[in-house]
């Protein structure tokens, strides 16, 4: 695959991904266990969602080269910043002035910021870059313990769970859909958009 092909599908699933976890932290009923950790950061110190991301995914890049024993992988940076730019991007400017109201209407921003964030992992995965450093530490983890990936996810899953508790974030019933949906839905995703990135 061409090096501008994998650029322009990162950077689109880039786009896609952070639109949909912004609809996600719209929401407000919930978010992914790292979401609502940044989310959460920034509710009680200051700074900004994509400010924290950037952090929180440097410090998981050097725990990920710990558990591995490897050098850690700097190129993951290019992806940390430009995801929390990205997040930026929408939760400040396109989304500043906007709050779903209703249980009903909160619920369907949910589902479309799922299927949608799922869309574009699914997309992104495909330009075979460095991945970011969250998906990384699934990796590290079953390498290091020995463990299968579904445990590694798990694991991850509650760490960054855990850390979003300590610090208030929105931790709710949008959090459990998401973590039971993200994977199939990404698996259903993955064929497909693999099958047109090739006929491109």
């Amino acid at each position: 695959m061409q090096l501008f092909k994998r650029f322009v599908i990162f950077f689109t699933g880039i786009f896609i991904i952070t639109f949909g976890v912004s609809l996600t932290i719209k929401a407000n009923i919930g978010t992914g266990a790292w979401d609502a950790l940044h989310v959460g950061l920034y509710e009680s110190v200051g700074l900004t969602v994509g400010r924290w991301l950037m952090i929180t995914g440097t410090c998981l890049m050097l725990l990920n080269a710990f558990l591995l024993k490897e050098k850690p992988q700097f190129l993951a940076l290019g992806t940390i910043f430009v995801i929390g730019m990205f997040i930026d991007f929408w939760l400040l400017f396109v989304f500043s002035e906007w709050t779903p109201s209703g249980q009903i209407v909160k619920l369907i921003v949910l589902l479309c910021g799922i299927i949608i964030l799922s869309f574009g992992v699914a997309l992104y995965l495909q330009a075979k870059f460095p991945v970011n450093p969250i998906d990384q530490l699934m990796i590290a983890i079953h390498k290091r313990f020995k463990v299968t990936l579904m445990a590694a996810k798990t694991i991850g899953e509650v760490f960054g769970l855990s850390l979003a508790l300590l610090v208030g974030g929105p931790i709710g019933i949008g959090t459990l859909i998401i973590t039971f949906t993200i994977g199939p839905l990404v698996g259903f995703f993955f064929p497909l958009v693999e099958k047109w990135t090739k006929m491109q």
